[in-house]
């Protein structure tokens, strides 16, 4: 009978940890990125008061006879693969992570591991937890800013003063696109076809340099043109280089001189037969350089510059999307800025104006010069048994003997077939459905457990009457 009363005590233990997981769970239900917990029991030793015993040739086996002693807590397992609902916040810094990853972060240089991913930035611009754990990840390739390097993990500045701006970067290429029409007037007149091409210095200043498209009259075919410098203006409207008479070749006021093939002026040949492009100052050449030098010694080479580790000395202008058609009597030949493929068009300095975070964890800047930029990426942990990471508050884990270890380099989210979300967070996983199913079964299994102590109370009682 005093067994009976144990077994009572010990199913209201087990219960009573059943509730309080409960009501964790259900106290968490809107804590992001939080996973619930069940709670598995077990039964405990049985006391054998007579064994098993086999079966003769004159009597049948016997079972044995045991009495189990109660039960008590298997296993609190948390439910860590279970992804919770998404919430929206519009904010760049909230990440979710769709799998059974884990953001790393650090503290005074122990990793701990996290699904919650409200982040935000410091003062020194160190992406950070609330609670200032550091984000880590893998920082951009030195040697190649276009790629990561994937080694031993670090904070992630994304916003530190190096990446606030964006370095200007000196016009490299630029193309003339368009149809020439021989019977346009402007194309015989003094003044000719004008076209205009803004570009950049290496200091990230703005220029506008116009040319004049003219027929080369001594060709019968009409399969000749002349393309002139004419003037060079900065930001503000003011001429660098030019001449009061823009018929005149010699544009070298202002302190600068500027050719184009070596010459003031360059030839565009046509084929006169299908009217396509030839070549531009001779036979095989489809693009010309302009270069703009300082004529004396206190004017900066600004139209010069080192971009991608090689030297560049002016701006390759293409000539070969250029056609000689008819078209009504109007040249529709402009220049534009940039190749063909929107590379090398330059650009003045910027300032950060976004940060994007792909589904891979790649973090890039968005700068209002129009750059987009690299900042690294960040890692994630998974661990071959994630339950039994082992929860340290602030609903951050570290590692156990039973997860498996931390390598200290990690994987990118993709690399499993996970995915990051950038601008949404996780909200918990509490089903409170099931929350309150199971605390109806447990109320119920507390209050059978209670009437086993009552019931052994009053045989009990019983018994000691017989005295009476």
């Amino acid at each position: 009978m005093m067994r009976s009363l144990y077994s009572g005590v010990a199913g209201l233990r087990t219960h009573q940890t059943k509730m309080d997981v409960i009501g964790n769970n259900i106290a968490n239900v809107n804590t992001i990125g939080f996973k619930s917990s069940s709670t598995l029991f077990r039964d405990v030793l049985y006391q054998t008061t007579s064994n098993a015993t086999g079966a003769t040739a004159s009597t049948g086996g016997v079972n044995p006879n045991q009495i189990g002693l109660g039960t008590k807590v298997s296993s609190i397992q948390t439910s860590m693969t279970d992804n919770g609902a998404a919430q929206s916040t519009n904010n760049p810094y909230d990440l979710m992570l769709n799998g059974a990853s884990f953001f790393i972060v650090s503290r005074g240089g122990s990793p701990c591991f996290t699904k919650v991913g409200n982040f935000t930035v410091d003062g020194a611009g160190c992406l950070v937890t609330s609670n200032g754990y550091q984000v880590m990840g893998w920082q951009v390739d030195p040697e190649d800013p276009n790629n990561i390097k994937k080694d031993t993990v670090s904070a992630l500045y994304p916003e530190s003063m190096d990446n606030k701006t964006s370095a200007p970067e000196m016009t490299s290429e630029a193309h003339m696109k368009g149809n020439i029409d021989f019977t346009d007037v402007n194309l015989t007149s003094v003044d000719g076809h004008v076209m205009s091409l803004n570009i950049y210095d290496n200091l990230g200043f703005n220029y506008t340099v116009k040319f004049k498209l003219t027929l080369d009259e001594n060709q019968a075919d009409k399969s000749l043109y002349n393309l002139q410098l004419m003037s060079i203006k900065d930001c503000n409207n003011v001429e660098i280089l030019g001449g009061d008479d823009a018929s005149t070749p010699d544009i070298t006021e202002g302190g600068y001189q500027a050719t184009i093939g070596g010459g003031q002026s360059i030839q565009i040949k046509f084929n006169p037969d299908g009217g396509k492009f030839e070549y531009v100052g001779a036979a095989g050449q489809d693009s010309a350089l302009l270069q703009i030098t300082p004529l004396t010694n206190d004017k900066g080479n600004v139209f010069q510059s080192v971009i991608n580790g090689e030297f560049v000395e002016g701006i390759n202008i293409d000539f070969h999307g250029l056609t000689m058609y008819e078209s009504d009597g109007t040249c529709t030949a402009k220049a534009v800025r940039g190749s063909t493929g929107s590379e090398g068009g330059g650009r003045a300095m910027g300032k950060l104006e976004d940060v994007n975070i792909d589904t891979s964890g790649k973090i890039f800047g968005v700068y209002s010069n129009g750059e987009t930029r690299l900042m690294g990426q960040i890692a994630v942990a998974n661990f071959v048994n994630p339950m039994a990471l082992e929860a340290i508050g602030n609903s951050m884990y570290v590692a156990t003997q039973n997860s498996g270890e931390f390598d200290g380099i990690g994987s990118a989210v993709d690399e499993d077939g996970g995915s990051m979300a950038q601008g949404v967070l996780e909200m918990s996983n509490t089903d409170l459905s099931r929350e309150f199913t199971d605390m109806i079964t447990t109320q119920r299994g507390f209050q059978a457990n209670s009437r086993i102590i009552t019931t052994s109370d009053s045989m009990l009682e019983e018994l000691v009457n017989l005295k009476r």
